[in-house]
């Protein structure tokens, strides 16, 4: 069985993908670590989009049971039909920056008041960020995602709410109970 993960950034997709994985025992796969270069400070080098798809692709394929973890909406039109389950995660705006924010934090500490160009980039990644919510944005949004889901061939569920990550994942886990009977 092969399942999606998206939303926005923040959502808890890596979160809710990797806990899934070490409970059925299957791989996971992050879109992040495809799509950024692997740098002493992360998320500042982006893949070839080429590049990215062929890796991801790869390692995708070379398992029966994967989770994947993040956004392929723009990716290659090859995902639209990669997978047997998708899994859309909504929060409420409020919950989703106050946890970008923390996991900023968290990543870079103190170099994000000392070193400007961390600094310039937080700021640019949460003015990014907070765009998602509105129909508008032609970045990385919801209106994407929703259009997303009209093109996926597979059933697709919508986890709303802050839920916690047990019971994200006590959700998705009768989703796959109910595609395998």
């Amino acid at each position: 069985m092969k399942i999606i993960i998206f939303g926005a950034s923040g959502a808890g997709t890596t979160t809710l993908g990797r806990s899934l994985a070490e409970t059925l025992k299957w791989i996971h796969l992050d879109a992040d670590d495809f799509y950024w270069e692997k740098t002493k400070i992360p998320f500042q080098i982006k893949v070839p989009q080429k590049v990215r798809n062929q890796n991801l692709r790869k390692d995708f394929e070379l398992v029966e049971n994967v989770i994947v973890s993040g956004s392929l909406v723009t990716w290659d039109s090859y995902w639209n039909g990669a997978f047997d389950l998708g899994v859309f995660l909504s929060l409420p705006h409020h919950v989703r920056m106050e946890r970008l924010i923390n996991r900023e934090v968290e990543r870079y500490g103190a170099r994000l008041k000392s070193d400007i160009e961390i600094k310039k980039k937080h700021q640019a990644f949460l003015k990014w960020a907070e765009q998602y919510d509105d129909e508008s944005f032609e970045g990385r949004s919801i209106a994407q995602h929703k259009e997303w889901i009209k093109l996926l061939k597979c059933k697709t569920i919508e986890i709303m709410g802050d839920l916690s990550n047990d019971e994200r994942r006590k959700i998705v886990m009768e989703q796959i109970q109910k595609l395998h009977k």
